[in-house]
């Protein structure tokens, strides 16, 4: 793995706390990447590392079961017994000898181990991995479980560099916030949660092409098809929507076909039953450089998709 593509996983620089006496495994982390992509700080023993660890958190600790003053174990659970830390990943270095019997792993709280004697290609790789779980873990969305803005921006942003050609959906629900404040926040994570099943359900249904779904947040969706199957996949989406949504509903306000509630500026007013805008943003022939310009590009478009009061799309097939 080059460093560009590990400075395209991560895209920012990454910091670690390496806790060991074992030189010879400082060295070695310390040569995997490069100090731009993730750098270690080395401690030979474990109190201090905790006190700095908990006024200036990193992104990854690797803790050393060889450590005197504490043991590996401890320092796993004191950091991850932190509720602010626990997201932090904590991979522990351990000797044959310490896994010749079975670990209770409920109680052993590190997200990876890593036995000696230590093979720098799978150190590299294991340590990647355990970043990159830890991110798309951080970032999804709490209520849907899909990849969230980051994992999002990366996956646009793969795509353009790609050279690919694809369409990426703004998904938004009209009326949703009149529903909320009329049913409750937890009628509408109902509501929430079943467009997301139908956008889900929908992308996956076209097998063997390359498709993505993330939450951007409240109730707005995005997902990523290739050009030629995302007019179906609009269509579909709108059909299985429509026919569902009536029946969050009381009965009264499902057979009048709307709602009275309070809109932004604190009005009373009637809101029509909930529809979904779909914005779609084609990229063919390289004519979009940055995921900034599909953000933009696809709030022109909502804006126009929702000015239909019922479900709709707006396909953007502008060229370069």
């Amino acid at each position: 793995m080059n460093q560009t593509l590990e400075e395209s996983l991560f895209q920012r620089k990454q910091t670690g706390f390496l806790l060991s006496p074992d030189k010879s495994l400082a060295e070695m982390l310390q040569k995997l990447w490069s100090p731009d992509v993730l750098e270690f700080r080395v401690f030979d023993k474990g109190a201090r590392a905790i006190e700095l660890m908990f006024t200036d958190p990193p992104d990854l600790l690797v803790v050393d079961n060889r450590l005197k003053d504490i043991s590996g174990r401890e320092v796993a659970n004191l950091v991850k017994s932190e509720n602010v830390y626990r997201q932090v990943p904590v991979v522990m270095c351990v000797d044959p000898v310490d896994v010749e019997e079975p670990w209770n792993w409920n109680q052993i709280e590190v997200d990876d181990f890593l036995v000696r004697p230590f093979n720098p290609p799978e150190v590299r790789d294991r340590i990647n991995l355990t970043l990159c779980r830890a991110m798309r873990a951080l970032d999804a969305n709490p209520l849907s479980k899909l990849p969230g803005n980051t994992s999002i921006i990366q996956r646009i942003q793969q795509h353009i560099d790609n050279g690919d050609d694809f369409a990426l959906a703004y998904c938004d629900l009209d009326y949703f916030k009149s529903y909320n404040d009329k049913y409750g926040f937890s009628r509408g994570d109902e509501v929430l949660m079943m467009a997301a099943r139908v956008i889900v359900n929908t992308i996956r249904s076209y097998q063997g092409v390359p498709s993505f779904v993330g939450h951007v947040g409240g109730d707005d969706f995005v997902f990523i098809l290739p050009p030629d199957k995302v007019e179906d996949a609009c269509k579909r989406i709108i059909k299985a929507f429509d026919e569902i949504v009536p029946h969050f509903y009381d009965p009264d306000d499902r057979k009048r076909g709307n709602i009275t509630s309070v809109d932004r500026e604190g009005n009373t007013k009637v809101f029509p039953l909930m529809a979904i805008s779909l914005a779609v943003v084609v990229n063919t022939d390289r004519r979009i450089e940055h995921y900034g310009e599909v953000s933009s590009i696809a709030m022109e478009l909502k804006k126009k998709a929702k000015e239909d009061p019922k479900s709709s799309y707006v396909i953007d097939r502008r060229q370069s």
